[in-house]
């Protein structure tokens, strides 16, 4: 590593050590809620909401931490070159089975790390606070069926990146981010469609009231349904929610039946409305647009890291540990870039707020939705600013209940 890999490498870990201490720090002296939190909640709304996402932020912060430190002493304590030579050696130069198996070694060591706080975060903590309705059972076949995904797609996507990095040595970066750019097409638009039913199970609603409603909402925002879907979101959370999903004329609403069975159909409205203002104002074009234009901006810094990063041999490829050194940038880029990602989002938020408002011509509906939906999610209603800031990708219920009293 150069001077300047050591310049780039110091950034990235100074900025997300500031951006942690931040984080832990207002994560637990929050300071006193908005005072305008008392007129739609309880004191004792108030503070459930902020335990239990206390609980929640301090177990994505330290599984982060892990990751993260565990990636940086492996990597430059000397340890992940040594053990790349080691198995470029064992198997006799064969750069792609040592690459495999460099990938699927660091997969499981970072599997583990990562274990305790996925089973805490994901199944007990949600189990304490009354909203998982699976068995612990249950929890780990869905873990193992994302975990073996995530394997065959990450590991096919490594043996295509190191292969495109041989054969184009100086613009490797740019294929890669036009790869990533067309799976998050995919991802975005036909995931639902196709990986979501190995999950959940999904069938027409069969509610005429319901199926009046939303298509009626439909006409409203010139959107043309391929039909109305209810997804068993009950067998796994007590928390309610809807999406659109498809493209073109695959195009679905997907309603969760625990909303469905626990909200009033004036609420229901509210929330088929919100997913629909999205729709009709492109804002699922406009992030994928912006999702791509930021990644096509981290693999070119990514190439120019490595550049004084690594040292490749005269002729030779990256060698195997490479990958590892790839894992810890992107896990450092993208916490750091955060809250870019969420001021954006929370904009878009802001405006199918205002455009539902218009599609249900009630913003008193609207107000009563965000209301009852934080109080049975157990929301953090008046979080401090900077974790609004840094890690909310919707504002804040106070602050979106604020907007919409300024609607009417």
């Amino acid at each position: 590593m150069d001077v300047y890999g050591r310049i780039y490498w110091s950034l990235f870990i100074i900025l997300s050590c500031v951006f942690v201490l931040l984080f832990i720090y207002y994560t637990l002296l929050p300071g006193p809620a908005n005072q305008a939190s008392w007129h739609y909640f309880s004191a004792e709304e108030v503070a459930a909401g902020r335990d239990y996402h206390r609980a929640q932020r301090l177990v994505f912060i330290f599984s982060f931490l892990a990751e993260a430190g565990f990636l940086i002493w492996f990597l430059f304590s000397g340890k992940a070159g040594a053990f790349g030579s080691w198995l470029t050696n064992y198997f006799d130069g064969r750069y792609y089975l040592s690459l495999l198996v460099f990938f699927l070694s660091l997969w499981v060591l970072l599997r583990a790390v990562n274990l305790p706080f996925s089973v805490y975060g994901g199944y007990f903590l949600q189990q304490r606070w009354g909203f998982s309705t699976q068995t612990l059972n249950g929890w780990w076949l869905d873990y193992l069926k994302g975990a073996g995904l995530s394997l065959i797609l990450s590991g096919i996507g490594v043996l295509l990146l190191f292969w495109l990095m041989d054969r184009r040595p100086s613009s490797w970066w740019f294929f890669a981010a036009a790869a990533l750019g067309i799976w998050l097409v995919i991802q975005t638009f036909f995931w639902p469609l196709v990986v979501a039913p190995l999950f959940n199970k999904f069938r027409p609603v069969t509610d005429p009231e319901i199926n009046h409603m939303v298509h009626r909402l439909a006409d409203k925002a010139d959107i043309s349904l391929s039909g109305v879907w209810v997804m068993d979101a009950s067998r796994r959370t007590t928390k309610a929610n809807a999406y659109l999903a498809g493209l073109g004329a695959s195009k679905r609403i997907v309603l969760f039946d625990n909303l469905l069975e626990n909200y009033s159909p004036e609420e229901i409205e509210a929330v088929v409305a919100h997913e629909m203002a999205h729709w009709k104002m492109g804002h699922i074009t406009r992030g994928l647009i912006l999702g791509i234009v930021a990644n096509f901006g981290f693999w070119f810094l990514l190439f120019h890291v490595l550049r004084h990063t690594v040292e490749i041999p005269r002729g030779g490829c990256y060698p195997v540990h490479t990958w590892g050194i790839i894992l810890l940038f992107f896990l450092l880029i993208s916490f750091c870039a955060s809250p870019v990602q969420n001021y954006f989002s929370r904009s878009m938020e802001r405006e199918a707020d205002r455009l539902s408002v218009e599609l249900i011509g009630n913003a008193e509906n609207a107000r009563r939705l965000q209301v009852n939906l934080a109080r049975k999610n157990l929301a953090d209603v008046s979080p401090p600013a900077f974790l609004e800031w840094f890690s909310f990708s919707h504002p804040s219920t106070i602050n979106r209940i604020k907007l919409l009293n300024n609607i009417e």
